[in-house]
């Protein structure tokens, strides 16, 4: 690790916490606040594997993570208040959601990354952000949401993400998350081809530090 990844570093662990917190907190009906921010970690990752290749990417991905879970965990010993609750600023299951979640598809993204390194500028940075963020959506959600998965953390009272309504408004009935995980992989998607705009960008400002 040189102190060139530093800002990678920094930026995945700042990324992750804001999404942390972000994500419990809605965007109109069907959107959390963490589907804006979290996309950028996809443009991190791959930024530092163009530019330093997918070793020096992985040990972006794995201290990110590790320095993102450690705050993440902080986060649910802090308590907030607000419309007479009190609960925590991150909670069990939404730390552990995203830590698998988070691993998961950000190694999947290099490893894509990394076999479509040679081919058109824009086919490694589209797929791997594009597959590794369905991954990261159909974790995270279904880890942090799901009635299922209510053993995790007993106290955590997650009832208003099973609520049955149709999805999205408009299809068939399914649960609340459900709704919100087919919303927010839909903002992915969409970052995940604005995010090439500064990719371009970037790479081109900052010649790559090695090829492969």
């Amino acid at each position: 690790m040189t102190r060139a990844h530093l800002p990678g570093i920094l930026a995945m662990a700042a990324i992750v916490l804001a999404s942390n917190i972000l994500v419990q907190f809605l965007f109109g009906q069907w959107l959390t606040w963490g589907a804006f921010t979290y996309p950028l970690a996809f443009l991190v990752t791959d930024l530092m594997n163009r530019l330093y290749g997918p070793r020096a990417a992985r040990k972006v991905v794995l201290a990110g993570f590790l320095v993102g879970v450690l705050c993440s965990l902080i986060g649910t010993q802090i308590m907030l208040q607000g419309d007479g609750y009190t609960y925590p600023a991150v909670t069990l299951r939404v730390a552990i959601g995203s830590g698998v979640a988070f691993l998961t598809a950000q190694l999947l993204d290099v490893s894509i990354f990394d076999r479509l390194r040679d081919r058109r500028w824009w086919a490694a940075p589209l797929a791997s952000s594009l597959i590794g963020s369905s991954v990261d959506t159909a974790l995270f959600f279904t880890i942090a949401f799901s009635g299922a998965l209510t053993a995790i953390e007993p106290a955590n009272d997650v009832s208003w993400a099973g609520e049955v309504l149709p999805l999205l408004g408009v299809g068939p009935m399914v649960p609340l998350w459900v709704s919100l995980a087919v919303a927010d992989w839909g903002v992915k998607l969409a970052l995940a081809l604005a995010a090439l705009i500064p990719f371009r960008l970037i790479v081109a400002r900052l010649q790559p530090v090695r090829p492969v």
